[in-house]
């Protein structure tokens, strides 16, 4: 394996499969570091940089927790773009009661239809488009 973070979500995770492994006759051996499980010192050093590796992983989650939430005070958003607002799907409510087509106005803002839908259902417009 090339490197030992890739292995197990956490050390406790790291343990239970090395030692799933020793119990099959298989050592595992990462190539970044030249460490292997053969013999007890190599389980015990995986064990060690499984344990920083974990703590690493958290300090690098706790941190973009943190980015996260500083971006939310900031007025960031996160997540896909909405592909249609609700001013337009409310200007083709409009359309639609004035007799034109609502499922050729998609088209006039570079949407497909399964999209429009999906968007005017997420705003509780209960009408039916299909």
């Amino acid at each position: 394996m090339k490197k030992l973070d890739r292995l197990g979500r956490d050390t406790a995770d790291m343990i239970k499969l090395i030692k799933e492994f020793d119990a099959q006759g298989v050592a595992v051996r990462f190539i970044d570091g030249g460490i292997s499980t053969d013999g007890e010192m190599g389980k015990m050093v995986v064990t060690i940089l499984s344990a920083v590796a974990q703590a690493e992983r958290r300090r690098i989650l706790d941190r973009t927790n943190e980015g996260r939430q500083e971006a939310k005070l900031k007025g960031i958003r996160f997540g896909r773009r909405r592909s249609v607002d609700r001013s337009t799907v409310l200007m083709l409510e409009l359309r639609k009661l004035s007799g034109s087509s609502v499922l050729l106005a998609p088209r006039f803002i570079k949407l497909l239809l399964n999209s429009f839908i999906v968007r005017i259902q997420s705003l509780n417009i209960h009408r039916s488009y299909k």
